[in-house]
């Protein structure tokens, strides 16, 4: 005779939901995603007046922001978000992703820096973060990715 526990029970273990928030990936994604929507949010307030693409933002801190960049902010920390409360296999596969893309971006922003293709007004402090989190995206990422016997539930 074996034991089944309740669904409910099972989804804290290895799905979806805020419960068992304990992975490394899920973590990460959870708190990289909420941080992204903070700045994101904040960033609306500093860029008040800033045109929506403009090549030259408004600083927070040390990093330029312009509208869409607040834009991107929201949208990244919210699928990060998305990700971490799907499970582990989930948010391992969107940190691994996001850290990919976040290394293209700042590889690429070297490149764009004083030029007119730069309409997401990033600076080298920007690149500098970008590559800082993609290394750390990747690395979360590749780890979950690399366990064996890690939950493979899908969001949904």
């Amino acid at each position: 005779m074996s034991f089944n526990p309740p669904a409910a029970s099972r989804s804290r273990s290895t799905g979806a939901g805020l419960g068992g928030m304990t992975s490394p990936n899920r973590t990460f994604g959870f708190v990289f995603g909420l941080v992204y929507v903070l700045v994101g949010l904040v960033g609306f307030f500093v860029t008040k007046g800033v045109g929506f693409a403009a090549t030259q933002g408004k600083t927070l801190i040390i990093f330029n922001l312009n509208p869409l960049h607040n834009l991107v902010h929201l949208a990244i920390g919210a699928v990060f978000i998305l990700g971490a409360l799907g499970g582990e296999r989930p948010a391992a596969l969107v940190n691994t992703v996001l850290g990919a893309a976040y290394l293209v971006v700042g590889i690429v922003g070297l490149f764009v820096i004083g030029h007119s293709l730069n309409i997401l007004a990033i600076n080298p402090a920007d690149n500098g973060l970008h590559v800082a989190s993609a290394v750390l995206a990747l690395g979360v990422g590749a780890y979950g990715l690399s366990r064996k016997g890690s939950p493979t539930r899908v969001m949904g």
